[in-house]
């Protein structure tokens, strides 16, 4: 899967970080320690990490992921990474 979505929502100097869903590459959410769960009222699954954005993205770039954009909505904020 070359691209990935992660995201915060009102704080992003502390987390949590949403990661995936529950279509993502299980062995990269292990990677990135990420948990699976399902927040009431939701009908999907998500991962999640307690790290800050910035320490997700460091981790991904490790994995030879790259930042397509970024934007925010509302309060939240969304990166859109690719890997080659």
């Amino acid at each position: 899967m070359p691209y990935l979505l992660i995201s915060t929502q009102i704080r992003m100097e502390v987390g949590p970080t949403m990661v995936g869903d529950e279509h993502s590459d299980p062995s990269l959410m292990s990677f990135l320690g990420a948990t699976k769960r399902n927040m009431l009222g939701n009908h999907f699954w998500e991962y999640y990490v307690n790290d800050a954005p910035r320490v997700v993205l460091n981790k991904l770039e490790s994995c030879g992921y790259r930042v397509v954009s970024m934007t925010g909505v509302g309060q939240t904020l969304v990166w859109c990474l690719h890997k080659e």
